[in-house]
Order: C-alpha cells, then sequence, then structure tokens
C-alpha cells in the first residue's frame, strides 16, 4: 500500500476512533507480543461478528491525546515482519496479520496491522484463550459471542453438523489414544502431556476442537470414528481408495478413523529406493520414490477440503511413476499456484470446522502452507514440481512425481541448493514443456540455465556436466563459519525461528563431508554458541528444546 494512502486510512481511522475493530496503541520498542497477541484475537473475533474483513491495530498514537507520537516497535524491516510468525504460532487455528504496514508522518513512525476477520464458524484463540472488545477495552469471549462464531458454521458446513443418534462409545479407542499424544505434542509449551492425558474424554474432544458441547460431529466420526460407526455419515461415503494401476493391478477401501488410515493407505505404496543419475555424470544420490510427509500432506488436504454432499469418495491412483490424489468439490479458494509461495493464507473453508479439528491434531496447518511444503519437498529431492489438475469443475486432481522427468534439471537442482523457487517452478515448467514468461526466460538465459529458443527450451545440461569434475572437491572443502553463519541468519531473517533440528537440516549437507554426522552436528553446536554469544541470537526456547530467533 502506498504512503499516500497510508495516510488516508489512517485518517479515517482516527475519524472515527477506536471501537471493537480498531485500537490505537503509542507502544514503544519493549511492547509485549503477548499483549499483542490478545488484541489480534479479540479484534479478528469482533471482524468476524460484525461482518467486516479486517480490523486495525495502530501503533505510534496516544489513545488519550488522539495524536500521532510515533513508536519505535521493531524499527528493523525483518523484526517487524516477523512477527507474523510469532503470531502464527500462538493462535488456534493459526492465523497471522494479512499485513503490516509502516507510515512515516511528520509527527514519527506509525505501524499498522492489518488484522483478517476470524474464518466463519471458527473463534481465534491466543495461547489457548479466547478474547473479545466491550468498547474500547480488552476482554474475554463470552460463551454468546463464543457460541454465535461456532454456530456459524452448523448450516453451511457439512462437517460441523451434529449426529443425533452418535455417542462417545461410536469413537475408536486408538484413534482416541493417539489423538490425544498428537494434541499433547502439538501443546507441549502449554498443557503437560499427563494432564492431556488425565482430561475426561468429553473435555479433551471439546478442546480439540472435534466435539460440540460433547455431541459427536461428522468430522469426530470421520477423524476418530470405529469402521462400523461410517454408517452414521449415509448417504455419504466415508471412505479413501487405493488404487493400484500398471501390470500389477489392486485396491483397497479405507473407512474411518481416518486420523489412522491414512498412514495404512500410505503403507499401501509401494516405496522404493531410487538413485539418481547413477552414471559417471555425477556421484549418485539416493531418494525413496515418495516422500512420506508429503504423500501424508496431500492425502490429509483431500480430507480437509473434499465436498462430503457430492456423495463422493477420495481416490488414490497408484501409477508406475506418480500418485493421483483426487477429490470431490472444486478447488475452494483462489489457484493452487497461489499457495506456492507459502504466502496466501485461505479466508474462507468448505469444511471449517473439520479443517480446525485437523490442525488441532495436527494433521494439517490453516495458514496455506501444505502447497508450499509439497513443493519444497520435491525440490530438495531433486523430482519435478506436483501438478494439479482443475479441468473438471467438480473435483480436483493432484499429481505427486516419483521419477525423473529431465535429468539435466535434477542435476541442477544436486548442484545448485540455492535456487530461488520461482527459478525452481520456472525450470519444472521448462522439463515439461509448459509455457513461462518472457521476463522469467530472460533470468534464467542470464543465469545460464537454460538453452534453446521458444518454444523449443530444454534445461542446460551443460552446467551439472561443467562442476560433475569438480564435485569431489566442494564436498569436501569447508567453508569459513562466517559463511554457515551467515545461512543461520538469514534462515532466521526469512523464518522469524528455527529449532535445532530445522538449523540442523539446514546445514548438515552443507558440511565439509570431512566430518562425520557427530562432528558435523558438535560444529552447528559451535556455530549456535558463538552467535549467541556475540548477542546475534538468542534461544527463546528451553535448553532441550531451543527455539533461535535474532537478537
Amino acid at each position: 500500500m502506498k504512503q499516500a494512502d497510508l495516510h488516508t486510512l489512517l485518517d479515517s481511522l482516527m475519524a472515527a476512533w477506536e471501537n471493537e475493530v480498531v485500537e490505537f496503541k503509542q507502544a514503544g520498542k519493549d511492547y509485549s507480543t503477548d499483549k499483542i497477541g490478545e488484541y489480534f484475537s479479540a479484534l479478528a473475533n469482533e471482524a468476524n461478528l460484525r461482518g467486516v474483513e479486517k480490523a486495525w491495530l495502530a501503533f505510534g498514537v496516544n489513545n488519550k491525546t488522539r495524536r500521532v507520537v510515533g513508536s519505535d516497535y521493531r524499527p528493523e524491516p525483518e523484526r517487524l515482519q516477523s512477527t507474523k510468525m510469532q503470531i502464527a504460532e500462538n493462535t488456534e487455528p493459526s492465523i497471522t496479520f494479512r499485513n503490516i504496514h509502516e507510515l512515516s508522518t511528520a509527527a514519527g513512525r506509525v505501524v499498522l496491522f492489518e488484522i483478517p476477520a476470524a474464518p466463519r464458524g471458527m473463534p481465534i484463540a491466543w495461547k489457548g484463550h479466547y478474547y473479545a472488545r466491550a468498547g474500547e477495552s480488552l476482554t474475554h469471549l463470552g460463551l454468546d459471542k463464543l457460541d454465535e462464531i461456532r454456530r456459524q458454521t452448523l448450516a453451511g458446513d457439512w462437517s460441523a453438523q451434529l449426529v443425533p443418534n452418535a455417542s462417545l462409545e461410536d469413537l475408536d479407542e486408538t484413534a482416541l489414544a493417539k489423538a490425544r499424544e498428537a494434541f499433547a505434542r502439538k501443546y507441549a509449551n502449554r498443557f503437560a502431556s499427563d494432564d492431556v492425558q488425565s482430561w475426561p474424554l468429553a473435555t479433551f474432544l471439546d478442546r480439540a476442537r472435534v466435539t460440540l458441547q460433547g455431541k459427536i460431529t461428522r468430522a469426530a466420526l470421520l477423524l476418530l470414528g470405529k469402521p462400523e460407526s461410517a454408517w452414521h455419515l449415509s448417504p455419504h461415503p466415508a471412505q479413501m481408495t487405493w488404487k493400484l494401476e500398471g501390470p500389477e493391478r489392486a485396491y483397497e477401501h479405507f473407512s474411518p478413523p481416518f486420523f489412522l488410515t491414512t498412514t495404512q493407505l500410505y503403507q499401501r505404496i509401494r516405496n522404493i529406493q531410487l538413485r539418481l543419475l547413477p552414471q559417471d555424470q555425477l556421484l549418485p544420490v539416493e531418494v525413496s520414490k515418495y516422500d512420506q510427509k508429503i504423500v501424508l500432506e496431500a492425502l490429509h488436504n483431500c480430507i480437509a477440503h473434499q465436498d462430503y454432499t457430492r456423495n463422493g469418495r477420495i481416490l488414490v491412483v497408484e501409477q508406475p511413476d506418480r500418485l493421483i490424489f483426487e477429490n470431490e468439490g472444486g478447488f475452494f479458494e483462489g489457484k493452487p499456484e497461489d499457495y506456492v509461495t507459502g504466502d496466501k493464507t485461505p479466508r474462507r473453508y468448505r469444511n471449517a470446522f473439520l479443517a480446525q479439528a485437523m490442525a488441532e491434531l495436527n494433521m494439517i496447518d490453516t495458514m496455506g502452507y501444505g502447497i508450499y511444503a509439497m513443493h519444497i519437498g520435491q525440490a530438495r529431492r531433486y523430482f519435478p514440481m506436483p501438478d494439479y489438475d482443475l479441468s473438471e469443475s467438480t473435483a480436483v486432481r493432484m499429481t505427486i512425481h516419483g521419477r525423473v522427468v529431465d535429468p539435466a534439471y535434477s542435476r541442477l537442482l544436486i548442484q545448485k541448493t540455492d535456487l530461488p523457487l520461482d527459478r525452481i517452478l520456472a525450470l519444472d515448467r521448462v522439463q515439461k514443456r509448459l509455457p513461462i514468461s518472457d521476463e522469467m526466460i530472460r533470468r534464467l538465459r542470464r543465469d545460464g540455465l537454460i538453452e534453446g529458443r521458444k518454444p523449443n527450451l530444454h534445461v542446460s545440461a551443460s552446467v551439472a556436466k561443467a562442476t560433475a569434475s569438480k564435485v569431489e572437491y566442494i564436498r569436501t572443502r569447508a567453508q569459513d563459519d562466517d559463511f554457515y553463519c551467515k545461512l543461520i541468519t538469514d534462515y532466521l531473517k526469512k523464518f522469524g525461528s528455527a529449532s535445532r533440528e530445522e538449523i540442523d537440516k539446514l546445514l548438515l549437507d552443507k558440511l565439509s563431508d570431512a566430518l562425520d554426522e557427530v562432528q558435523k552436528k558438535k560444529k552447528i553446536a559451535n556455530l549456535l554458541t558463538k552467535l549467541r554469544r556475540n548477542k546475534v541470537i538468542r534461544n527463546c526456547g528451553s535448553r532441550f528444546q531451543p527455539r533461535w530467533e535474532l537478537n
């Protein structure tokens, strides 16, 4: 948004002054993130109740004098934007600011937080507590408002409908035990695992957003129901089908509890180890044909977004070189490519209640990161990107490739591990003979990544060949500590924070192959200690479960 537009916006907000969807704060550099989270919850919930798309939290305005006084809250752009990640980590369901705007005025700097309205049927909580507004004051979300938001889905959300004749006896004991474990892992920083295990079953299911005031919903039967209780959902078939095509043919149907049977379906898929580029051109790289996280992400998305009113089943077709996932109902909001970069957050859900329950049980997130994660996962395995087919308006078909399409593409990803995602996506389209923009053609040609003339473009094989003789040297050469430290700080700038496991994934394959795994992990520990002592980073987690952020 342009500065002139931001000036106009601020003037209009100040003219109307504070109400249930607008809050002004002077807010200095030490303003509490917890307090921001509470206001986020309150303003998002009130925006939902009042039928407006967004609410606003403004820093740099004195709410007594009603004048701009300026704010020095997080003046560094990267640190300011990292507030998005901190909010997303502690809201339920996970959601964050649509945008954070900075406005320069004669009286000082103003920060405008653009807060999306809570999705229909899904009140927003901050660290387990729901907040609302009483005029200009912050307060807890009362039961009347809480019920008003939750009732929004009852009429239009198939998954939120109560099942009159169903009871807790219709739920699978093994699935319930696993669900408690998943919930406890997700909220380990908030609830002790023993406390979660001690909750009465009805209390746990309500807190996990699976039931409504102790009553069984369709979402509860889909995720945790016994197979023999699926008749409660008739005539809607609660079923996933795996189908093997090729020289051999087979199939199997899977019924609830989907919380367990998605893993059982994955285990039917023949997942062998592949050796990429085994000839002398490059050192061979072994990868699994399919990555479990990617397959389950795709399958869980099918469950969350299926249009159950169309009385169809979810279908997973295994062909010799690919997996095809099909679910009923068109793509619900936007297009798949909108979510590839991880920047778009969906505002609406076909099955809002089911999506929230799956998020609470750690099956999906509700931030739109699923498609992004699948693309990044395929790139890290040097495989083609997933493909979406929306040619049928009543169904979505997604393909995950289990083989190399163009060896030159895979060589490039192996050798150039720092390629930006937009370049990888463009190269993927080139190898699949799909069109790309003229601007991207110029960029790829300038970097020597493609050859040929439009429309007969192809991924450059010379880049990988030229580096083949240098592979062993690059793999064993040690970089300066400053190089690895910059990788860590760049990662934290982009994503806000990182666990030790994420730092290990970032660096392990980049450290010299002259070191064994134990030596590599010791090296990483020394790098983190160095950055901490130099006050570049800090541990916002615990000693045994560190969470690193930039200072």
